[in-house]
């Protein structure tokens, strides 16, 4: 299915009835590798998961947007199918997108409930490795984007920036470099206090991409919010122990 919002095609998927779960994908994640969240969640709710600008089917940005920009086209989203009443459930950085909408002091709709999974948010502690990394990267930045070496290498300044960063970084447009720049260059852990649903948060203890101590301090910092730890997965923790993970949502959501 494909809804136009703000002038953007947004592809999504829409299954099952009753009160609506808009289940929004991790960067660069399409939403497919989402369908065993939306196989549980619809067999009691209606699963409704939308690709993010600039992932799968939907439009890319116009220009470099920060999480924000993200989160009112979730919010024009959701008031385009004409719902009133949702639950959000979101996995890393469809997570930020959440914490922004939820930490908003106004919405068009309610959210009755939260669930963050592996979610994004807390900005990582800066060792001395990384900062030497950023100043060698400022350098070799000064010196390539210089005049003469614009003029006169173009490709070999494109393959240089494609190099630099995450996998996430080199494997995205121009246009989603600069959304995935702002979006990990802000810690968003002042907005926790702020949401005051009632959160899920289901964590993989050996996430490495957004450690358990980030799931840990979402638990502390979040008025209403409890943490499940599932032993030995990783960042996708229903890939990874999907018997346990499906048991947790059933639970929490009373399907079946």
């Amino acid at each position: 299915m494909n809804i136009l919002v703000n002038g953007l095609n947004i592809e999504y998927s829409d299954r099952g009835e009753g009160e609506a779960v808009v289940i929004l994908h991790g960067w660069s994640q399409e939403r497919e590798l989402y369908v065993p969240l939306s196989d549980v969640v619809s067999e009691g709710y209606r699963a409704i998961a939308p690709s993010l600008p600039g992932f799968g089917g939907s439009d890319e940005p116009p220009e470099p947007w920060d999480v924000d920009k993200f989160a009112d086209t979730i919010c024009e989203f959701i008031v385009a199918l004409g719902l009133e009443k949702v639950i959000l459930m979101g996995h890393s950085y469809g997570g930020r997108v959440i914490i922004k909408l939820a930490s908003r002091d106004k919405l068009p709709f309610e959210i009755s409930k939260i669930i963050l999974v592996d979610s994004a948010g807390v900005l990582p502690k800066r060792g001395l490795d990384y900062k030497i990394k950023v100043t060698t990267y400022k350098i070799g930045k000064k010196f390539m984007l210089s005049p003469p070496m614009k003029k006169l290498f173009p490709k070999a300044i494109e393959r240089w920036q494609a190099k630099q960063g995450s996998s996430d970084y080199s494997k995205a447009s121009p246009i989603m470099r600069g959304c995935l720049v702002k979006a990990v260059n802000e810690d968003l852990t002042h907005l926790f206090e702020k949401i005051g649903q009632e959160v899920l948060l289901i964590w993989g203890t050996l996430d490495d991409a957004t450690p358990l101590s980030d799931g840990e301090l979402m638990e502390k910092k979040m008025p209403d919010a409890g943490l499940v730890k599932i032993a030995g997965a990783g960042h996708f923790p229903w890939l990874n122990n999907p018997g346990l993970f499906s048991a947790v949502i059933r639970s929490y959501l009373k399907i079946g």
